[in-house]
């Protein structure tokens, strides 16, 4: 396929906000292109050349693509920077400019090119990067330019997420979307969605049966649901595990050691949102002797200690490791203990469909030393008293509660099913919502008054329906000065011209100034719920305040309408008492 004809789709797709519109483009796109081109077709969409989970990135500003332009087109910088602000948009500004000259270059070419700026370091890799876009804008057309350009500064956009990919590659099968269940199991499982794309394209549905945990390549994690008490638990879960719940950041463990145990092994680590962390957490490249494995994945949570005291720090403190800089000075400054919960992979075995009970047995067989990766204590039960009374004990060690896990129960990537639920509050707590609520900020508001001069006063945050999401509350309160700029940063760099069609039910009186794609996802608390005609959720958070920003949370894992309405259930239920 040729480029120029990618392009068109991208055009289409752009013109449209219609979600089943974008799956039908997507799915003749698919249908046209080679199984050699599928999975690199994929990956541009989502404005990439790697998985998400690949820590390659392009690492060019918008000065060098301006420089890139004008080498390319021989202009000055300065007439290209009056295009930009003319347009506000590089891909826009460069096809204003195109000087008519095309060659007719096909998909694997430009994405073959685009690879290679992203892989380009060391020195003088940012010359290198500009040269080769440069050579780039020199083969393509007009429109092509357009979107070419914006994929290396994250800017294409197209406004839809890989599960409308997953419905696409369905379309493409079957005329519907039949597939999407069995696409995203497999794709919970290998979250790789050229590879999935790819593997569709060549061996059809059924060869997504092949697909297994594999170490170097993250499973997503298993989410927890919500219950108001440990009554309904026990009564809904029968037998279980009882773990502490801790305020830290989510990370799987990914060990491979070489052949020789002198050797040293292969260690990568990933967030619960697909980002690879590995070099934020370097103390575990020496981790191969607390471990009896040759291969394993580990899912865990690392929690920041005090050094002085022994005693486990605050989620904020912990979450200043999360960082790309200055990260021996965090490690000495927030030392990490790995709390193990659960292993998915040993020794060539992929343990996801082993009930809990036996995964526990082998993870306690492979943690040999249990001195940086804990093994996160347990009790088994089937009474509700035995369970309060722990519950009770972790919030008095100022923990945020216990996980609740079905004994018998598999390993399920992705999902918020009934076999993990999270147990945070207090019994028969009122006044206040029992739980906070994990949102997505849908947009903004650029405020008044004071907050003029940050560009944004509140935030429009939803919750998700399906794979669309839907509002829940304005926020403009419980946010400091800084913090607000430190949003408006985040936000500015994610914003989009019209609405993502994976928003839906949006009031009129609800627009934002400023859209933007989901990405961010905030935790909130208030006093209640309350019912509102206004927000499609049918809720609204009275009184709602931002807890924190939950960096480690990627919009799939968002609350859903669903548990909105079962937490003010509980929440009248409680009130009634």
């Amino acid at each position: 396929m040729l480029f120029s004809d990618l392009s068109l789709y991208f055009e289409k797709i752009e013109a449209t906000t219609s979600r089943n519109s974008i799956t039908e483009i997507l799915a003749d796109l698919f249908r046209t292109s080679h199984v050699s081109e599928i999975g690199k077709i994929c990956y541009l969409l989502q404005g990439r050349v790697v998985p998400l989970y690949e820590a390659v990135e392009f690492g060019v500003a918008d000065k060098f693509i301006i420089r890139a332009i004008a080498l390319s087109y021989s202009l000055e910088v300065d007439e290209v920077v009056k295009a930009f602000k003319k347009y506000g948009d590089l891909g826009k500004a460069a096809e204003s400019l195109h000087t008519g000259k095309t060659a007719k270059l096909d998909v694997t070419d430009v994405y073959d090119r685009l690879y290679a700026v992203a892989t380009a370091n060391g020195q003088g890799s940012q010359e290198r990067k500009i040269a080769l876009l440069s050579e780039i804008l020199n083969d393509l057309d007009a429109r092509s330019v357009r979107f070419v350009l914006r994929i290396p500064v994250d800017k294409l956009r197209l406004g839809f997420s890989e599960m409308t990919i997953l419905d696409a590659i369905s379309w493409m099968l079957t005329g519907d979307k039949s597939l999407r269940g069995t696409l995203e199991d497999a794709y919970n499982v290998r979250p790789d969605i050229g590879f999935i794309a790819e593997t569709v394209k060549k061996d059809g549905i059924k060869g997504l049966s092949h697909i297994r945990a594999h170490v170097g390549s993250p499973v997503l994690a298993q989410l927890c649901q919500r219950l108001p008490n440990a009554i309904e638990m026990i009564k809904k879960m029968g037998e279980v595990a009882v773990e502490p719940k801790y305020d830290g950041v989510r990370v799987q463990i990914h060990f491979k050691r070489e052949r020789s145990r002198t050797q040293k092994a292969e260690i990568k680590t990933f967030s619960r949102n697909l980002e690879n962390t590995t070099d934020m957490f370097s103390e575990l490249q020496d981790v191969g002797h607390e471990l009896d494995t040759q291969d394993t994945i580990l899912d865990c949570e690392a929690v920041g200690v005090d050094a002085a005291t022994g005693k486990l720090v605050s989620f904020q403190e912990t979450t200043t490791r999360k960082r790309k800089h200055d990260i021996a000075s965090a490690q000495k400054n927030v030392p990490l203990k790995f709390f193990v919960f659960d292993i998915l992979y040993k020794d060539g075995k992929d343990f996801l469909s082993v009930p809990l009970s036996d995964r526990r047995k082998i993870l306690e067989r492979t943690l040999v030393t249990k001195k940086l990766l804990v093994l996160s204590p347990q009790i088994i039960t089937e009474d509700p008293a035995i369970l309060r009374e722990y519950h009770d004990a972790q919030l008095k060690k100022g923990l945020e509660g216990v996980v609740v896990k079905k004994w018998n129960s598999p390993y399920e990537p992705g999902r918020r099913g009934y076999s993990w639920v999270k147990f945070k509050e207090e019994e028969g707590k009122t006044g206040k919502l029992t739980d906070t609520i994990d949102a997505v900020v849908m947009g903004y508001y650029v405020g008044e008054g004071k907050r003029t001069g940050f560009g944004i006063g509140a935030l429009l945050a939803g919750v998700r329906r399906g794979d669309q999401f839907v509002t829940i509350t304005k926020i403009g309160t419980g946010v400091s000065d800084k913090l607000w700029k430190d949003i408006r940063r985040q936000l500015h760099l994610i914003q989009i011209r019209k609405m993502p069609p994976e928003y839906a039910d949006v009031n009129k009186a609800l627009v934002p100034d400023v859209w933007v794609i989901p990405k961010v996802v905030v935790e909130l608390a208030g006093d209640d719920l309350t019912k509102s005609p206004n927000h499609g959720a049918g809720f609204a958070v009275r009184f709602p305040r931002l807890v924190r920003i939950r960096t480690d949370k990627g919009p799939h894992e968002v609350t859903t309408v669903s548990e909105v309405v079962r937490m003010n259930a509980n929440q009248s239920s409680a009130h009634r008492s």
